[in-house]
């Protein structure tokens, strides 16, 4: 089963539809996503397409030699994340207009998570080597 989002940036010259299986997000807390946002990363996977209206307002960076980070130009929210290969996407959970029947499912790369926080919610705890093992990535992972 499928299931279908909406979400936009905060000036609104990006627009984006998510495909998804199951409405779930996660919360990667590698540096780079931590640096990207200030916090952990938390992601919605696209298991089934993303399109996105305003692609012109659309700046990618490439983060990583087979990573790819998204954001608007104009005011720099932040649209996805993926692989180069195109086999995973993810969109941050905020950028959803209604993801309120979402479920917080996994913790990824617990053991570069800072001491500092914790969140209460019990979900699945896995390591880089484990995120590694489970995409076959090259060392440092998807998200180093």
């Amino acid at each position: 089963m499928t299931n279908t989002k909406q979400g936009r940036c905060l000036c609104g010259g990006v627009k984006v539809t998510v495909t998804i299986s199951e409405p779930v997000f996660d919360a990667c807390h590698c540096g780079m996503c931590r640096r990207w946002g200030g916090g952990p990363g938390l992601g919605v996977h696209a298991t089934a397409g993303l399109k996105i209206d305003g692609e012109e307002n659309v700046t990618t960076f490439d983060s990583s030699d087979w990573a790819q980070r998204a954001f608007c130009k104009r005011c720099g929210t932040h649209i996805f994340y993926r692989l180069k290969n195109g086999s995973f996407v993810n969109v941050p959970y905020g950028l959803l207009d209604d993801a309120s029947d979402f479920r917080f499912t996994t913790q990824i790369y617990v053991d570069a998570k800072p001491k500092s926080y914790d969140f209460a919610n019990e979900t699945a705890m896995m390591t880089e080597a484990q995120v590694i093992a489970m995409f076959n990535a090259p060392p440092n992972g998807l998200r180093p």
